[in-house]
């Protein structure tokens, strides 16, 4: 089991936070070391306390109006490693490490396996199983961001 590392909480930081009308912000989950997105899902500032507390990613369903822990009822859990805000504070990046199959419901590594224009047999989720011509969907050297000192401005 991957070690948990809860992230300091600091009130300077969540009173950057822009929340929707819903009192809800985007989170992004990428995976640590590889970078590829895995999700994306609402987060409240309760959700948010929790996830930094717990070291666990914890979210809000919007269809059942309730928290959930990643991971609580299939086993593919979320252990935190980073956690940032963008810009405008209206976007939160969540870096994990992931733990079993993967972190859609639908049983594949990412919730983004469906490209646009891309042929092949039909996996009956409306996407294709054809990945050999494509190459860790949603990846990118973010894993190894390192966020720059800030500019006064």
């Amino acid at each position: 089991m991957p070690a948990v590392t809860p992230i300091a909480i600091r009130d300077e930081d969540l009173a950057r936070i822009r929340y929707d009308d819903q009192g809800l912000v985007p989170a992004v989950v990428q995976e640590h070391g590889s970078g590829d997105v895995l999700m994306m899902a609402w987060v409240s500032e309760a959700t948010l306390r929790r996830s930094l507390e717990e070291g666990r990613t914890v979210f809000w369903s919007r269809s059942r109006q309730e928290e959930w822990r990643k991971g609580d009822t299939s086993g593919d859990r979320q252990f935190l490693r980073a956690a940032y805000y963008d810009c405008d504070g209206d976007t939160l990046l969540f870096v994990v490490e992931q733990e079993g199959v993967g972190a859609c419901h639908t049983g594949h590594k990412t919730c983004f396996y469906r490209p646009f224009g891309v042929g092949g047999a039909s996996d009956g989720s409306g996407g294709t199983s054809d990945t050999s011509d494509r190459t860790h969907v949603g990846s990118s050297s973010a894993s190894n961001y390192v966020a720059p000192e800030p500019v006064d401005g």
